[in-house]
């Protein structure tokens, strides 16, 4: 009989646990997937406030006189035009131009980058940059010095600013700072996975629990309430931003996904160009676009999707959208067909129910002055 393998658990399990969370294996990882409810907490995060345990995220730190150069070697991005504070977002990619992951990368020094990448990539995404290290620089696993806790909202500043002396206006949006939070160190970046401002703050593992309840209580009068993977993805749909394994992995490009932007061919040599340039320069095949449900049903993840009532492409993710009141997803299509406005039928339980492709991202909020 196979022997069952224990899940991983974030130093904040036990909060979870005690605050009646229901708990799901995440790859690999036992983690809440809602504490009230997913359309409770999603409209918190839209209104007012959340907090999200992401502290199974991986980290990984490149440092040395040749950081850089290794950095923007594995990486779409270029890394090597960041300033001191600022983070992007990018892809490492296998050569033949798939993902291997989609990245942030944080600029601590100019010998010193922090890469945060995703739970279940990131012994892999770690072997990936260490067997492409030719330069003069180390590279490090450092998972397991870093709790990272998101608090994301409209309020999310006013209820981080309780806690820290840090200036939090002053950081823009992908920008971060090192300071303290309830008298600890802590790195603070204005950075999210939710469409909202908001604040993902990495904190030693030991301090965790302590920080979670003292933003809970921070936030109690903006009415913040802890969030699970299950409003961290509505939010993120709405919002349309990439998840791995869904939207992209090892055969999606960036082109295909729509995430040229953060191609910098110009930049020299990466894991990946070639490819690279020869797909844009010939064009894709397919392409991500966005859709809403016409008929009754939800587009659900791995459906098929057809054109004209010919199989066509898939849908990577789809959900209810709370923000919204409608049925929305994201599918692949021929790239001549992957434009807003274009009648499709996704099979819905071996029905094809009407749908249309629309412009993305579904949601974004209002700009504040």
């Amino acid at each position: 009989m196979a022997q069952s393998v224990a899940l991983k658990r974030t130093p904040l399990h036990a909060v979870h646990v005690s605050m009646g969370a229901k708990m799901v294996d995440f790859g690999g990882w036992d983690m809440p997937v809602q504490y009230s409810s997913l359309v409770e907490e999603h409209h918190a995060v839209r209104k007012a406030v959340g907090l999200f345990d992401v502290s199974h995220m991986g980290e990984i730190e490149v440092c040395g006189p040749e950081a850089v150069r290794l950095v923007d070697y594995v990486t779409t991005n270029a890394a090597s035009r960041l300033h001191i504070g600022q983070a992007q977002y990018s892809g490492l990619l296998y050569e033949h131009g798939g993902f291997v992951d989609d990245i942030l990368v944080h600029k601590v020094a100019d010998d010193h980058f922090f890469l945060c990448v995703n739970a279940a990539n990131q012994e892999k995404d770690f072997e990936h940059i260490r067997a492409a290290n030719k330069f003069d620089a180390q590279v490090e696993f450092s998972s397991g010095r870093y709790a990272q806790i998101a608090v994301q909202g409209p309020l999310a500043l006013r209820t981080v600013e309780r806690l820290t002396p840090v200036e939090l206006g002053s950081i823009g949006y992908y920008w971060f700072k090192d300071g303290t939070v309830s008298g600890v160190q802590a790195r603070i970046a204005r950075t999210g996975y939710t469409g909202e401002d908001g604040f993902e703050i990495y904190v030693a593992p030991a301090e965790a629990p302590r920080i979670w309840n003292e933003l809970l209580e921070a936030g109690r009068d903006f009415g913040i309430k802890p969030c699970g993977l299950g409003a961290r993805n509505t939010l993120r749909l709405e919002a349309k931003m990439a998840l791995y394994g869904h939207e992209i992995h090892a055969s999606i490009t960036p082109y295909e996904a729509d995430l040229g932007w953060m191609v910098k061919l110009d930049k020299g040599e990466f894991i990946g160009r070639s490819a690279l340039a020869k797909q844009k320069e010939h064009g894709v095949s397919r392409k991500l676009v966005g859709f809403e449900m016409r008929g009754r049903g939800i587009g659900r993840d791995g459906y098929e999707v057809r054109l004209d009532g010919l199989a066509a492409g898939w849908v990577t993710s789809g959900s209810p959208a709370p923000s919204l009141n409608r049925n929305i997803g994201l599918c692949y299509l021929p790239a001549g067909e992957a434009r807003p406005g274009r009648a499709i039928q996704v099979m819905v339980r071996n029905q094809a129910v009407d749908a249309e492709t629309v412009n993305t991202p579904f949601y974004k909020r209002a700009k504040t002055a």
